[in-house]
């Protein structure tokens, strides 16, 4: 399962099926703001949301941008992975 970064709409997603797991963001200066993330029901359970938000925690950490986790799954994923915290601070 390849994670796409889509520029044109701001999001990470997998699709599986005509269906998209994604976590969507907006970015202002060094500032990217992580605020939704959604997968169908029927593709939960498989990891899904955790590869997507990952993935756009390790964009964020390799240009050295400050993460807003608005989305409360993007602030859980980061409290079970202290590693990316420090794009936080």
């Amino acid at each position: 399962m390849e994670v796409i970064h889509d520029t044109n709409n701001s999001s990470f997603f997998i699709k599986i099926d005509n269906a998209s797991s994604y976590v969507s963001y907006s970015l202002n200066d060094r500032i990217m703001e992580l605020y939704t993330t959604y997968t169908p029901p029927q593709l939960r359970g498989k990891g899904l949301a955790e590869k997507v938000v990952k993935a756009a925690l390790d964009y964020a950490k390799e240009n050295n941008f400050v993460v807003i986790p608005t989305c409360s799954y993007v602030r859980v994923f980061i409290e079970r992975h202290p590693e990316y915290k420090s794009l936080t601070d």
